[in-house]
């Protein structure tokens, strides 16, 4: 491992100070991990850029498989450093809040190694469709095809919003795209390959197969969940005054099927019904967690009658 030379940049300062301004304790934690690691590699790189970026002559011929891991995560300098962070931290905020933690962490490791793979897809097939040898020797490193995923997943679960590429107002829906190539326009030197990789392995994750073969792939870990699956509010066992009973394992049963509009109108009539059988042996009675459903059910007129009571009170 090398450190890198010379005074901490403008762009490295100015990202930290985004980052204590926002506070540690607002960062998720996949988020803040993503950050501190590519900072550190960016005090401290592995190896000089040459030998840690991603190319079809250094990744599939010469079997350098270890820079997929390395090329995400290591930066040209401070400003491209700079702005692929405050990038991220934008989404992971987003993003992990929504997906949690854990799930999040495999996109990320899976979408980092998947794009190198993709790219050099990409670069294989120029090369033999344009007979230039060169598209073989282009190299990349950065973070920012992860970004152009993680834009397609964000994109993607926030659908209908209008986002401003550049001051101009875009559909989300499109605005990966208008993005891709208003950034190869002012910045040419910026790899399109790449970023064109991280919006193709996104759309292989919301539209595509990716997402079900990642759940297959985790579904023997008990540790990972599937983001769009309910979650359990407690634990399997849930203990009370020396008793324990279980709580029903998913959220179906915890709403016994009902829709919110039902469950409203059902927690309201469980609401006066409580108050009518008011009485210490009913307190104490043992009822399944969740709605109660009550045995009788009551007319309209019954209903009017005790929501009256109950303000007369």
């Amino acid at each position: 491992m090398q450190r890198r030379e010379g005074r901490v940049s403008a762009g490295l300062l100015l990202l930290l100070y985004q980052i204590s301004q926002i506070g540690l304790q607002n960062i998720p934690s996949v988020t803040l991990g993503v950050l501190a690691l590519n900072i550190f590699l960016f005090l401290n790189p592995v190896q000089p850029l040459p030998e840690v970026c991603i190319s079809v002559h250094e990744g599939f011929y010469k079997k350098n498989w270890q820079r997929l891991l390395l090329s995400p995560v290591h930066h040209a300098d401070d400003w491209h450093l700079y702005y692929n962070m405050i990038s991220m931290l934008w989404k992971g905020i987003m993003l992990e809040r929504r997906l949690k933690s854990m799930w999040f962490a495999y996109i990320i490791a899976v979408f980092s190694v998947l794009i190198g793979v993709v790219y050099m897809v990409l670069e294989f097939m120029l090369m033999k469709i344009l007979d230039d040898p060169s598209y073989e020797m282009n190299c990349a490193v950065g973070f920012s095809g992860v970004l152009f995923a993680l834009k397609v997943l964000n994109n993607h679960y926030n659908p209908g919003r209008v986002s401003s590429v550049f001051g101009w107002p875009i559909p989300s829906k499109y605005a990966c795209w208008v993005e891709l190539v208003a950034i190869h326009l002012i910045s040419p030197g910026t790899s399109f390959a790449g970023h064109l990789s991280g919006i193709l392995v996104g759309l292989m994750y919301t539209m595509g197969p990716l997402r079900k073969i990642m759940k297959a792939c985790a579904g023997g870990i008990s540790s990972f969940t599937d983001p769009a699956r309910p979650r359990d509010y407690f634990s399997e066992h849930y203990g009370y005054s020396g008793y324990q009973y279980r709580t029903p394992r998913n959220y179906y049963e915890y709403t016994g099927g009902l829709t919110e509009e039902e469950q409203l109108e059902r927690a309201v009539l469980n609401s006066l019904n409580e108050r009518d059988f008011g009485g210490a042996a009913y307190n104490n009675a043992r009822r399944p967690y969740g709605f109660w459903l009550p045995h009788e059910q009551h007319s309209e007129e019954e209903i009017r009658r005790q929501r009256l009571r109950r303000f007369e009170r």
